[in-house]
């Protein structure tokens, strides 16, 4: 009996020991500096030969003024620049924010798929899932964050919706 006690106390440690790694992780997710909080980074695998990867993320103003977004950098990709992708007339185009990405006073701008989005030019290598790659995000009127953005499947996108929404009801 006091063999199967043990087993089971050793069993629900660890147990404990996972669910305090797994929130830790969670709150991995959130990197706030000042008056900014960035949520979610991520990205997606790159394909062998492709050089260049994306940047996804929401970024929350929770200042009195005015942020902008100016750029970003991390050791994975020669450069990283700020683009905007649009649907016009049926045909998606995508230009660089060359100005950068103002984000107003009080408010959450997304960085997401078929919007705007962190461009990672000249990749050392291709991404590559359950990565993380470690950046330096540029603000003017914010302090720098850095942050680490994790390489997600490339249905990532829809798993952390399903993980953002509310099942408390059921």
């Amino acid at each position: 009996m006091k063999t199967l006690t043990a087993l089971v106390a050793n069993v629900l440690l660890g147990f404990s020991i996972l669910a305090g790694m797994l929130s830790t992780t969670a709150l991995a997710d959130e990197y706030t500096t000042g008056t900014v909080t960035i949520n979610n980074p991520w990205s997606r695998p790159t394909p062998p030969g492709v050089p260049m990867g994306v940047g996804y993320m929401a970024i929350t103003n929770h200042g009195d003024s005015d942020v902008t977004l100016t750029g970003a950098a991390t050791p994975r990709a020669k450069d990283v620049s700020i683009h905007e992708s649009t649907m016009k007339d049926g045909t998606m185009s995508m230009r660089p924010l060359k100005d950068g990405l103002n984000i107003p006073a009080g408010e959450t701008v997304k960085l997401k798929p078929h919007g705007y989005h962190l461009m990672l030019e000249k990749l050392d290598a291709p991404l590559q899932e359950g990565q993380s790659i470690p950046m330096t995000v540029n603000f003017s009127g914010a302090e720098t964050m850095a942050i680490e953005l994790d390489v997600a499947p490339l249905d990532g996108d829809m798993q952390r919706k399903e993980q953002e929404m509310d099942h408390s009801g059921h």
